[in-house]
């Protein structure tokens, strides 16, 4: 493992990564940009060549090259070794049993179970034709990895367990169900399905998504994993580790609702495309995708059920200030019947998108309201989505629109528009998080001064020496408060103080703030016992401490007449 690790930190550097995710512009010695891990309009993400680290001072993200992966692409240290290793052209490492952890025994279960719906795929004469009947080429059953789960209750379970599988380790994924506690055997999940694995991030397999290949009035037409220790449904896209480059690369992403709609997209060249693979799509899900991409076209079933579906997710999709628009598919046609049957109506579709805002206009326009009734509509299903917009100048484009269109005056738009807008779901209380309230002036005096002493380590002792003589008996106190953000706070020092000359004067300024902040604290505690004195009647005790009250508020005054000087 650390040989792998070692090969991978010599071959990529933090720069090169990081820029091939986000936009990132040189400053001085470092690089800066957007931060990916939470909303900002100011760049205050620093990326360090020499240090081979990241540190974002909005949300204090902060780490190296595997690090980032991880927090980016929400995996695990093991996910992004192999991001990284396919990147750096590293070959990992092989594992023995004993050596793999819980989680890498559980994905090495499941690559059996995709090898077991392969093989039986391939000897399966019914389950190969459906999916030639539905377009799928050799080719693409081979890229995504489709099997077919024969139609036994027990076939992949016995299976497995002639490989050393455990029944423990079966039930863990999702791959076996007892139907109750106390039955003696499991039986498999998926029976008589299409076999679609679904992937993490880095192209582990997580969990299965299944198809029924013959249909009957009792099962589901699509049957997903439950969830697991390796498969959470809110944060895993289907396709989203083949598309993710694309997405970068294209600046938007392609969101349809099922698995073969997605394989059908990617083989027709659009293989920017993710899918919520029947799932609710949740804000989590989207925040992945507005990470390598803020635009997004959601392309669903030209029927009244895709049509209900891309209206909930634009809700998500606008309380995260994402551009979203919508792809219009002709009434009864799905994305994989347009890949299949007319490639280039269903590139056609792609050319008319319109932004979910105008989308629904129309939608509602078409319909051929009254004149009340419309304007009813509008107020309920539309003016709650343009005050989600962040831009005022946003805002009335769409009202102009909408006032052409539907023949409303602008004025009674805006009038609805600024009253308090309905919660539309619990999605839409997502907003930009709001900067963290200051600290106050001694943490933040604090904080900095103990960035100075990490950075000058060893290099200058005479603030060290300056720093005790205020502090005294606290000094080690303060250190080791500080001391697990100690890399963050030399980098941080680091690039503030980078080319500047003014190292001098501030360290005086921090000083004197320190030690005037150290004396209030001390006269806070002074003025506590001259009121439990004045109330226990000690003259002797009163007279004490009004004395020491009065010579602590001189030294204060000093200090602030020498930051006036």
């Amino acid at each position: 493992m650390s040989s792998s690790v070692d090969q991978i930190k010599s071959k990529i550097d933090i720069v090169s990564l990081v820029s091939s995710y986000i936009k990132l512009d040189k400053a001085g010695t470092n690089f800066k940009g957007r931060c990916p891990f939470h909303n900002e309009k100011t760049p205050s993400f620093f990326v360090s060549p020499d240090r081979g680290n990241y540190y974002c001072f909005g949300c204090h993200a902060k780490g190296d090259i595997f690090t980032f992966v991880q927090e980016f692409e929400g995996l695990d240290f093991v996910g992004s070794l192999k991001v990284l290793a396919d990147r750096a052209g590293v070959e990992l490492e092989k594992y023995s049993k004993g050596d793999k952890t819980e989680k890498e025994k559980l994905h090495s279960v499941l690559e059996q179970a995709v090898f077991f719906y392969q093989k039986k795929l391939s000897e399966n004469k019914l389950a190969l034709e459906y999916l030639k009947n539905r377009g799928v080429t050799d080719t693409t059953i081979k890229d995504f990895r489709i099997g077919f789960a024969p139609a036994e209750w027990r076939e992949l379970y016995e299976y497995l367990l002639s490989r050393d599988v455990t029944e423990k380790d079966m039930l863990q994924v999702g791959l076996v169900k007892k139907k109750e506690a106390g039955e003696s055997r499991a039986y498999d999940t998926f029976r008589g399905r299409i076999m679609f694995p679904i992937a993490d991030s880095s192209g582990r397999i997580v969990a299965f998504s299944g198809r029924i290949l013959t249909p009957d009035e009792k099962s589901p037409k699509y049957l997903n994993s439950p969830e697991t220790s390796l498969f959470n449904k809110s944060e895993i896209l289907f396709g989203f580790d083949k598309a993710k480059k694309d997405i970068r690369l294209k600046d938007y992403s392609i969101l349809v609702e099922g698995q073969m709609d997605l394989i059908m997209m990617h083989q027709a060249g659009m293989t920017n495309t993710v899918a919520s693979s029947g799932t609710a799509l949740s804000e989590n899900h989207l925040i992945k995708l507005r990470r390598l991409s803020n635009r997004i076209i959601m392309a669903f079933d030209g029927d009244s059920a895709g049509f209900s579906a891309s209206d909930r997710s634009s809700n998500i999709a606008l309380s995260l200030g994402m551009e979203l628009k919508i792809a219009d598919l002709p009434e009864g046609k799905d994305p994989a019947d347009l890949a299949k049957d007319n490639p280039e109506s269903l590139r056609e579709c792609f050319k008319q998108t319109k932004h979910i805002i105008d989308y629904l206009t129309d939608k509602l326009v078409a319909r051929g309201l009254e004149p009340r009734e419309l304007g009813q509509e509008i107020k309920k299903h539309i003016l709650p989505r343009i005050a989600l917009l962040p831009s005022t100048i946003e805002q009335s484009h769409f009202v102009k629109n909408i006032a052409k269109k539907a023949f409303i005056k602008e004025e009674a738009l805006w009038g609805d528009l600024n009253v308090p807008v309905p919660t539309l779901s619990r999605h839409l209380q997502y907003r930009v998080p709001e900067s963290s309230p200051p600290h106050k002036r001694l943490e933040q005096i604090e904080r900095k001064v103990v960035g100075i002493l990490f950075w000058q380590e060893g290099k200058n002792v005479e603030i060290e020496k300056k720093v005790k003589k205020i502090l005294g008996e606290k000094f080690e106190e303060l250190q080791k408060k500080f001391e697990k953000e100690k890399e963050a706070l030399i980098f941080e020092t680091e690039n503030y103080y980078n080319d500047k000359n003014n190292l001098g004067a501030d360290i005086k300024e921090l000083l004197l703030g320190l030690e005037e902040e150290y004396l209030k604290k001390e006269r806070d505690e002074v003025r506590n016992k001259l009121q439990r004195a004045e109330q226990s009647g000690s003259d002797l005790e009163i007279e004490k401490y009004k004395k020491n009250y009065h010579l602590i508020s001189q030294q204060i005054d000093k200090i602030k007449n020498k930051n006036e000087e």
